[in-house]
């Protein structure tokens, strides 16, 4: 795991520690829905239809969206077993991964 995979992930507890995700399909959704998603990032390998679903959605909504790391990994730094799907919902932080992980 690179650097800036490690610091995706950091940022990604910091989050949940601060209760800025939503995570899992459904409250991904919502979130984007509500306009209170300022990213989104889905599982590399949720399947084909939540990929298309997500991306569909954010391109609507104008939510930046990544494919990022795996559902194992996903659910293990938001504290939960598995997740195909979450969205950041504050700014900051929302910035600071697409910094990262633009870079890589």
């Amino acid at each position: 795991m690179n650097l800036a995979s490690k610091k995706v992930f950091s940022l990604i507890g910091i989050a949940q520690k601060s209760n800025n995700i939503a995570s899992g399909e459904f409250l991904t959704e919502k979130a984007v829905k509500e306009h209170k998603a300022a990213l989104v990032i889905v599982a590399e390998d949720a399947s084909n239809n939540t990929k298309k679903m997500f991306t569909n959605m954010c391109t609507y909504y104008k939510v930046p969206i990544y494919f990022f790391g795996l559902k194992t990994e996903l659910g293990h730094w938001t504290g939960k077993e598995i997740r195909a799907s979450l969205a950041l919902l504050d700014k900051g932080l929302a910035d600071a991964i697409d910094k990262q992980l633009k870079m890589m």
